[in-house]
């Protein structure tokens, strides 16, 4: 949820024409990975919790390429430095996190 805080405040720095195309976008993206972490866990089965969570992989990957085509872009130049940062950052350790909660559920 860290992250997609992180992201709300972010992307009140894209240019007003993507506050409907790419600032949409990456906000749906952050909310979909903690909503289905949250959805796979109250399902019944290790199995869904599982697909859940490939899902919520995919909204990071999603969300991954976009903060990095907005990056790219120049769009958070007016952004605090350490606000990107911890985008990244946090990027990163969800990664990392969903990655081992996906390995330790599906041995």
């Amino acid at each position: 949820m860290e992250l997609a805080k992180c992201v709300y405040e972010l992307v009140r720095y894209l240019p007003k024409e993507e506050t409907y195309a790419l600032s949409d976008q990456m906000r749906r993206a952050a909310v979909s990975i903690p909503s289905n972490i949250a959805e796979g866990q109250a399902r019944k089965t290790q199995k869904e919790f599982l697909q859940f969570l490939c899902v919520a992989r995919g909204s990071k990957a999603e969300l991954e390429t976009q903060l990095l085509l907005a990056s790219e872009l120049g769009f958070f130049k007016d952004a605090p430095r350490e606000q990107t940062e911890k985008a990244f950052s946090l990027m990163d350790e969800v990664s990392k996190m969903l990655f081992s909660l996906t390995e330790k559920l599906s041995n």
